[in-house]
């Protein structure tokens, strides 16, 4: 189970990004970001910027998060804002 950590449940969806297996390919190792929970393999930065924008006091609940997309970025970004 994704972001189970030792209790086996999560949360939030948020805890399961960034927990993708890795897969052994031929001697070639694969991580596969696509199994996020956003299909984004951008989910790792995402929230990343929203949580340190939200400990720095710069994006606080009921702001609105701009950004310039056409892909995974803005995919991922919408996922974490819905949850947040």
């Amino acid at each position: 189970m994704y972001g189970s950590g030792a209790s086996g449940v999560s949360n939030s969806i948020l805890d399961a990004i960034g927990d993708t297996p890795m897969l052994e390919i031929e001697g070639v190792y694969c991580k596969c970001e696509f199994l996020n929970p956003s299909g984004s393999i951008k989910a790792r930065i995402a929230k990343y910027m929203v949580e340190k924008a939200e400990e720095e006091g710069l994006l606080v609940e009921g702001d609105t998060i701009v950004e310039a997309t056409s892909g995974n970025t803005g995919n991922a970004l919408s996922m974490v804002a819905a949850v947040k």
